[in-house]
């Protein structure tokens, strides 16, 4: 079994973020040009924070916080580390460090009837509203998530 490391995103890991991103097969950006390097600098240095899963010093999945919007900007795994924990361990991590700057509530949103949907049902994540792009706004608050990690951890 490979070992993988999470840790802190920096600017340097951009190029591989970018990788992951667009090699997801769900939650495909329709414009890939869209979503820049500059964007995701942005989001990491000034808007907020990201975390990185490394497998064998590959960059295989990533998750981006936005304090700014009090967003998850990004939550992505490269498909062939799927059903592997990283999503859960990237989640856990950043929305640790989330609600530890003071924030009450955060929120994203992802295509409907996806496994990413699936996914943040069965982390807890709340249904708030369907938006009218087709994807499903989910919600997290920090009460949630402090009660959810008394039952996690």
């Amino acid at each position: 079994m490979q070992t993988h490391i999470i840790r802190e995103a920096n600017i340097e890991d951009i190029s591989q973020i970018q990788i992951v991103r667009h090699s997801v097969k769900e939650n495909v950006l329709s414009n890939p040009s869209l979503v820049t390097d500059k964007d995701c600098e942005e989001f990491v240095t000034i808007r907020g924070k990201g975390w990185v899963c490394e497998v064998d010093g590959k960059i295989q999945g990533f998750a981006i916080a936005d304090l700014k919007e009090s967003n998850i900007w990004a939550l992505f795994i490269h498909p062939d580390y799927e059903k592997m924990g990283i999503g859960t361990q990237l989640q856990n991590q950043m929305l640790e460090w989330y609600f530890g700057q003071g924030k009450e509530k955060v929120w994203l949103s992802t295509e409907k009837q996806s496994r990413a949907e699936t996914f943040y049902r069965k982390l807890g994540w709340k249904e708030s509203e369907i938006l009218s792009n087709n994807e499903i706004k989910f919600e997290m608050t920090m009460k949630k998530w402090e009660a959810i990690k008394q039952t996690s951890y």
